[in-house]
């Protein structure tokens, strides 16, 4: 091996002083407009984010497992972008002009995906394989995709990074790039989440992030047009260097470990937070935007941090130190502070306070973690030194380490170690993986003799680090059972006063608490009824009105059929609406389309006597997938398909009450087929239970409108629809539920208030053909603006129920066309009705 000569091995820093005066030069004339332009491609790049996301999730459905396909394709397209552009781009062309080019082509392939959407929808939908090959399918649909743009969004920092050598200032501009990016990325997170998709839809947005990305290629492409810094060839015609465990490689495994808390972290306590917050689209929106906007201001702070300090390494070591204390306060406030914070959301005077309320105690328990984990990628760039590198690749190679820790992280703490050992496993191991990280960051100071001293005191540090860990570790606070069971009502539900004696009203005890794949579950009782709670809200109950509602969603369509042999249930629930199947002696299969399993495993066990034991029964089948894309891949038909989803404020189930979801229903139907869904009028308001009544009716225009009252006053609707003919023949209705082989539904109905088929029926409360002048003008709910997520988050704590039932009612009248049989039969639903 030749050795090179000293003079050889000064050519590298003579190379870089000669370009120092084309650096300059261009940081002076065209370092803020870049900084800009970086902000605009975040901007972008988060809009698109959301809205892809929004759009694949209808298509490969929103299990967790097609959340966790979608999140690894599009990080691991930036990470391959982040280390091919250094690679295949020509080192001749202009990096001002290789970043306009690439803006113009996440443009084009952005505008091209959105063009392609319905064809992809049809092909995924044609090709549906069996098992596990439906993931490969689904990787392959992602990635064709996702790959493409996000590829091109990778590349972009590492071109950026030729304009400059790899000296601490070049390293500074580039942390600033990283900053500006972030904050853009913010920018991006909170007009889409609070404007662009809740105002317009997906059409919309994506136009607005196109438009953006061609005006940075246009305005970069101008920039162009002067002296370009030339890129620096580092290490020329030297020995070539190998990383080392000290050097190079320890700065990868810093970010890569940084990388796999922030997503870790993001992933633990945005679940967390939305059990507090509300699951709202705008909770998840805030949540983000706390965490961009901290990444923003740490990388400004990292960037001026390389400025200020000639120690890189030594600070990127303190600053991954820093974020054990950092993640152990996220920890307790989420756990132990925030829960028990005394706001009322009730008593506040509109959504917009609350969201107010909401980004403070974010930033009060985010912030600090954010903000060290946005410092990191500038101080591990200024690790680097000219002769070791060249600043184009060792800036793709941080950011794609970077960005595979971040796919890691979102992998490992979804689907191993919360399920598996539940957040507080989950939070303890970012601890470790924090004081790991900041090993790696000291071990080169570590290791040189000339300076033992100061490689003492850093040892030091590391060991006060390590004990300091091990202590936070023992001291992580597990996520409380009753926050799971009651989320944001929490505090209010804690002060709750017994009128006559004045003592408080304690909380109902906790029989099961489980934290599952997708979903935290809770079961209580208060003694006379049980509740079942899904992240922070009760999605069941014995109560008697829970009761009457679960009976009426499988026993008006199981009764009015007049044979049904299979039905598809979606949402698991308490189990009951699905056990109220197994008491009709025609069913011969139950399929239930759940997305958490731990509800079926081991809630179902805690409500066995009112669900017919339906978790156990030969018949059922349970299918842990959305029930959308079960729908959308599967081709079996069903004489009744009942919907009980969660309510329609929270993030992803408007999916389940849009017009397309309801056509897809409908083909999956057999002839003479009955469709039943759920509607609550409480946490609503007037035109979102018009919008949702109309977008129903546009796939079954016979439907009718059935009414679980409370104390006389509207609490919740049922909606059924057919492909049949819209009336009911009441003397075989009768016939059937005095049947011997009947006995066990009828006796089902009678224990929750309808001691007779015509109390059944007088739960009619209208239908499409009554109601036309009432829904005039609803906004339809349709799967490209989802719009319906977005007002009913704003609109989850209102109570008007009464208000919107008295209001649908006014417009209710007897259909003698609907009912037909004999006089008497049709005079007993009326007399009931009337009552």
């Amino acid at each position: 091996m030749a050795i090179a000569t000293r003079a050889e091995r000064a050519r590298p820093s003579q190379a870089a002083a000669a370009e120092a005066p084309d650096i300059k030069r261009f940081s002076e004339l065209r370092s803020k407009p870049l900084l800009a332009l970086f902000g605009l491609s975040g901007c972008a790049a988060l809009i698109y984010e959301l809205v892809w996301f929004q759009w694949l999730e209808l298509v490969i459905g929103s299990s967790a497992i097609s959340l966790g396909i979608l999140l690894a394709v599009y990080m691991g397209g930036m990470c391959a972008g982040s280390l091919l552009a250094p690679r295949l781009l020509r080192g001749s062309l202009s990096p001002l002009r290789a970043y306009a080019w690439l803006e113009l082509a996440i443009a084009a392939s952005a505008a091209l995906l959105w063009l392609a959407h319905p064809a992809v929808r049809a092909i995924y939908a044609s090709s549906a394989l069996p098992g596990s090959w439906n993931l490969v399918l689904r990787a392959v649909i992602a990635g064709a995709c996702l790959l493409p743009p996000t590829i091109l969004m990778g590349a972009s920092l590492p071109i950026a990074a030729r304009m400059v050598s790899g000296s601490r200032e070049g390293m500074e501009w580039l942390g600033q790039l990283y900053a500006l990016n972030a904050l853009g990325a913010f920018v991006g997170c909170v007009l889409a989440g609070f404007y662009l998709l809740r105002v317009h839809d997906m059409t919309y947005a994506t136009w607005a992030a196109i438009l953006l990305n061609v005006f940075a290629a246009a305005t970069s492409y101008l920039l162009s047009g002067g002296p370009a810094p030339r890129a620096v060839t580092t290490n020329p015609g030297g020995v070539a260097r190998r990383p080392w465990i000290g050097g190079v490689a320890s700065v990868h495994a810093v970010v890569l470990l940084s990388g796999f808390c922030a997503l870790g972290g993001e992933v633990v306590w945005t679940r967390m937070l939305a059990l507090l917050l509300g699951a709202t689209v705008y909770t998840f929106t805030i949540i983000l935007a706390v965490v961009l906007v901290g990444i923003g201001a740490g990388g400004a702070a990292g960037a001026l941090l390389v400025r200020l300090s000639p120690s890189a390494r030594r600070n990127l070591g303190i600053v991954q130190l820093l974020l054990v204390p950092a993640c152990l306060w996220a920890s307790y406030l989420v756990n132990v502070s925030l829960p028990y914070w005394p706001i009322t959301p009730g008593l506040s005077p509109g959504p917009w306070t609350t969201f107010q309320l909401d980004l403070l105690r974010c930033l009060w328990a985010l912030f600090p973690a954010a903000v060290l984990w946005g410092a990191t990628i500038p101080l591990a760039l200024a690790t680097t030194r000219p002769s070791t590198v060249p600043a184009d690749r060792f800036t793709a190679s941080i950011y794609a380490a970077n960005t595979l820790g971040a796919i890691l992280g979102a992998l490992v703490f979804t689907f191993a170690l919360t399920p598996l050992g539940g957040t507080r496993v989950a939070q303890q191991a970012m601890l470790w993986a924090s004081l790991a990280a900041a090993a790696f960051g000291f071990w080169p100071l570590l290791r040189r003799p000339f300076a033992s001293r100061r490689a003492l005191a850093y040892g030091l540090v590391l060991l006060v680090g390590a004990t300091g860990t091990f202590v936070a570790v023992g001291n992580v606070p597990g996520v409380p059972g009753e926050l799971i069971a009651f989320g944001r009502s929490l505090a209010y539900r804690r002060g709750l006063q017994d009128p006559r004696t004045g003592q408080r009203v304690p909380l109902p005890r906790l029989m099961y608490v489980g934290e599952g794949l997708s979903e935290s579950v809770a079961v209580t009782t208060d003694e006379r009824v049980r509740l079942f709670h899904v992240s922070g809200k009760i999605e069941a109950s014995t109560a008697p009105k829970d009761m009457r509602l679960q009976r009426m969603l499988g026993g008006i369509p199981a009764l009015a059929h007049p044979a049904p042999r299979s039905v598809l249930v979606v949402g698991f629930g308490a189990g009951v609406t699905a056990g109220t199947f197994l008491r009709y002696p025609s069913v011969e299969r139950v399929v239930i389309c759940e997305l958490e399993p731990l509800i079926p495993q081991r809630v179902a066990g805690y409500f066995a006597d009112v669900n017919n034991a339906v978790a156990t029964d030969p018949r059922v089948h349970i299918v842990y997938d959305d029930a959308r894309h079960f729908m959308l891949t599967n081709r079996d038909h069903f004489d009744i398909i009942t919907s009980d989803p969660i309510h329609p404020w929270v993030k992803g189930s408007a999916a389940l009450y849009s017009r397309e979801y309801f056509e897809l229903v409908r083909r999956r139907l057999n002839p003479g087929g009955l469709v039943t869904q759920w509607v609550p009028l409480y946490q609503s308001s007037e035109a979102t239970i018009k919008g949702e009544l109309a977008t129903f009716m546009t796939a079954f225009p016979g439907a009718t409108v059935w009414a679980n009252r409370d104390q006389g006053q509207g609490y919740d609707l049922v909606l059924m629809g057919t492909t049949g003919a819209a009336s009911l023949d009441l003397d075989a209705l009768e016939r059937r539920w005095h049947a011997a082989d009947y006995a066990a539904a009828q006796q089902q109905l009678a224990d929750v208030g309808f001691p007779g088929w015509a109390d059944l029926m007088a739960t009619y409360a209208g239908r499409n053909a009554d109601l036309r002048p009432w829904l005039a003008g609803a906004a339809i709910n349709e799967d490209r603006s989802l719009h319906l997520q977005y007002q009913a988050g704003l609109e989850s704590l209102l109570e008007q129920e009464g208000d919107i039932y008295a209001s649908m009612s006014r417009y209710r009248s007897f259909p003698a066309d609907l009912f037909v049989g004999s006089p008497q039969n049709v005079e007993a639903v009326r007399a009931k009705g009337a009552e």
